[in-house]
């Protein structure tokens, strides 16, 4: 902003002290010119800082997908550790139920038996 601003008055002070020697189409293209030229200077400053501020969306980016690889990771293996847990607890709770259940079947085969 403040390039813009330099640029409009310096076209404007080279301008003024010409007034009474050259015409009024010569000032027109004079003061053109120097917007253009500021123009052009903004608009590589445009330019240039959109390339820094698209490079550090894109590192920052990076690191964050890196980052939630991470995590996806290390919550996968977590899971894996809950899920054998909880598998051997069913196998375990199985096993004593099926063999409680053989149990009382013995337990009333003999009763009906005897033995």
């Amino acid at each position: 902003m403040r390039k813009n601003l330099m640029a409009v008055l310096m076209a404007l002070f080279l301008v003024t002290p010409v007034l009474a020697e050259t015409s009024i189409k010569e000032k027109g293209k004079e003061v053109g010119q120097a917007f253009k030229e500021g123009s052009k200077e903004v608009g590589h400053a445009f330019k240039e800082g959109g390339k820094e501020v698209g490079h550090a969306f894109k590192e920052g980016g990076k690191e964050v997908g890196q980052d939630a690889k991470k995590i996806g990771k290390e919550t996968g293996r977590d899971a894996k550790k809950e899920s054998r847990t909880v598998g051997e607890w069913f196998r375990d709770t199985g096993r004593k139920t099926g063999e409680a259940f053989r149990q009382m079947g013995r337990d009333i085969r003999k009763f009906f038996v005897g033995d």
